[in-house]
């Protein structure tokens, strides 16, 4: 029998599913109750800024930037620690988006890896999904390809679908057998972890409730853009040494303009690296996946 402290023993098992696998899941980061309570102020967010689409699409893509709810989820010392294990001490947020599919919606998000068109120079990141209402196979729950993340970058096409929840529509340009897929079924305010590289997708919601989620990027600070433009993110645990994003701080209420105004130009820089190389196309409420 082995003498390793359990805790040890179990981080080491997190650490080597993680990389055999290129995911892990469930992990319990906050209580039923606490899933309800960010999912109510997300939803009373919404309804405030119904009459705004712009502002309520940066809410979606900015929520850790604009609620200060969503700003302790991503600094949630439970998350904290399963994406150091990944990356290190040091780590930043690249951002927290929410992932929404609306009851009975036939949206669905294609198979693709994560890093395609971020405009990252490295692999160093890691995504949190934190389910804030149940994540089913019904719903339309992620699904991933054990190990894909081993085949690194691999080509991908555009389709601008409408249904798509991805910015361009991106797809995989190979061929993945359904029959492969691990669907990630979680109860809210469980997540999972998945490497930027892994193959994943999700179906459509096909039941009464909406199935939503925060995805949170969190990268080590060494990472930077390709085309050296300085992208907002948010130091949650360690130092950055680097210089190579501009670090937002706390925000400074909720939904306070001067945020809004921040996330309006951080989105700028974004959409132009999000939409490089594709024909012009209006970024509306897309999230950056």
């Amino acid at each position: 029998m082995s003498s390793q402290p359990a805790e040890q023993s179990a981080q080491s098992e997190f650490s080597a599913a993680y990389d055999s696998d290129g995911f892990v899941f469930p992990l319990d980061i906050l209580t039923a109750d606490e899933a309800q309570a960010l999912r109510d102020d997300l939803e009373t967010a919404e309804a405030e800024l119904s009459h705004d689409p712009e502002k309520l699409a940066l809410l979606r893509s900015y929520p850790d930037r604009l609620l200060p709810s969503f700003d302790k989820l991503v600094r949630h010392p439970k998350l904290l620690a399963a994406a150091s294990d990944v990356l290190g001490p040091n780590l930043m947020v690249w951002s927290a988006s929410i992932f929404a599919k609306e009851a009975n919606s036939p949206n669905i998000v294609s198979w693709h890896q994560d890093l395609t068109y971020w405009d990252l120079d490295d692999a160093e990141e890691v995504t949190g999904w934190v389910a804030l209402s149940p994540a089913t196979k019904a719903s339309g729950c992620m699904q991933f390809i054990a190990g894909s993340h081993k085949k690194q970058a691999v080509p991908h096409v555009d389709t601008f679908d409408e249904n798509n929840l991805l910015t361009r529509g991106q797809e995989l340009a190979v061929e993945v057998d359904q029959e492969d897929a691990v669907y990630v079924e979680l109860q809210p305010g469980q997540a999972s972890l998945h490497h930027g590289h892994l193959f994943h997708a999700s179906d459509p919601n096909t039941t009464d409730d909406r199935r939503i989620a925060s995805a949170i990027r969190y990268i080590r600070p060494s990472m930077k853009q390709s085309s050296g433009e300085k992208t907002l993110v948010a130091l949650v645990a360690g130092e950055d040494n680097h210089g190579n994003f501009e670090v937002a701080g706390p925000p400074l209420g909720r939904l306070h303009e001067e945020d809004f105004a921040r996330c309006q130009r951080d989105t700028e820089i974004k959409r132009r690296l999000l939409y490089a190389g594709a024909e012009d196309q209006a970024l509306g409420g897309k999230r950056y996946q």
